[in-house]
């Protein structure tokens, strides 16, 4: 059994930060050492723990089955170190300048990031907050690893390791620019499904759940226009008389702007749960637990 005592805690900095960057030269710039420094360092980690630990491949240094194991336990310890370290240090969001990153879909850039940017405006003038695309991310790597502090959105199974809070729920609507014929008389169904429709094919969970139903009630096979994002579709519904459904909050902003309306489509879709997620080993981040709330004041309903 290896005792607690044995391990100089610089080595598990190191063992952090390769197994964050992959790569022994970024490890190595991350922590201001050489890289020489950094490979004895792994080799001290391997003599200790008996394993290989980081194997090198064509992408990078990838961790063994046992680093993996072991990866997100050391963080977690090396996290509570920091933080009973820089108890006196409060994060205070008038002085700060700490860069935040956010991982949400495209729609959700639409209806999170001007809102944020406006309460930080007033709040937090030196803070910055950077989104990224959560489908083109693995969420619990970045989060672990601390790259990424929150993700926003109504993500479908995530990982035991991040905590989640729900902020709204809303429906699907359908939108089409205020001269189209849906605009006007009743919804049935026979006029839904003979209108025509654009179809946004976004692999990222629900979504996609929205278009199998869709299907299900005859509009897909015969759609001529699709798009892979949802940032496009209020400058396209608005040049032509097509019917889309999305979520209702991007409907409401995109109403005004581009003369758009909803209707209220004559399906049984599922609701929109959006939640804000972020990482156990953050969860007493002072930084991390005034972000979350200012997520929450501004959008929680």
């Amino acid at each position: 059994m290896i005792e607690p005592h044995t391990i100089d805690l610089n080595l598990l900095a190191v063992f952090q930060e390769v197994y964050r960057e992959r790569q022994i030269s970024s490890a190595a710039r991350r922590l201001g050492l050489s890289q020489s420094a950094v490979s004895n360092a792994l080799a001290r980690l391997r003599r200790l723990f008996g394993d290989e630990l980081f194997v090198r491949t064509g992408q990078g240094m990838q961790p063994t089955p046992f680093a993996a194991s072991v990866a997100e336990p050391v963080g977690a310890a090396l996290a509570q170190v920091a933080l009973a370290l820089n108890q006196r240090s409060a994060f205070d969001p008038a002085t700060s300048n700490r860069r935040f990153t956010v991982a949400m879909s495209d729609v959700g850039e639409v209806y999170f990031m001007p809102a944020l940017i406006e309460r930080c405006g007033g709040l937090a003038p030196g803070v910055r907050i950077s989104s990224v695309r959560a489908g083109s991310i693995a969420l619990k790597e970045e989060m672990e690893s601390g790259r990424v502090d929150l993700a926003i959105g109504a993500f479908d199974d995530v990982s035991d390791a991040l905590y989640q809070r729900l902020l709204f729920r809303q429906p699907y609507v359908s939108m089409v620019r205020a001269s189209h014929p849906l605009a006007a008389g009743k919804v049935t169904l026979e006029r839904f499904v003979a209108a025509e429709h654009l179809l946004v094919e976004s692999a990222d969970s629900p979504y996609e759940r929205i278009n199998a139903l869709l299907e299900k009630a005859g509009i897909g096979p015969a759609a001529r226009f699709r798009v892979p994002h949802f940032t496009a579709v209020p400058y396209i519904v608005s040049t032509a008389d097509l019917v889309v459904t999305v979520p209702q909050k991007l409907a409401q902003q995109a109403a005004a702007p581009f003369g758009l309306v909803s209707i209220t489509p004559p399906l049984a879709l599922p609701s929109l749960q959006t939640k804000v997620f972020w990482h156990r080993r953050f969860n007493q981040d002072p930084g991390n637990q005034w972000l979350r709330s200012l997520v929450a004041e501004t959008f929680a309903q």
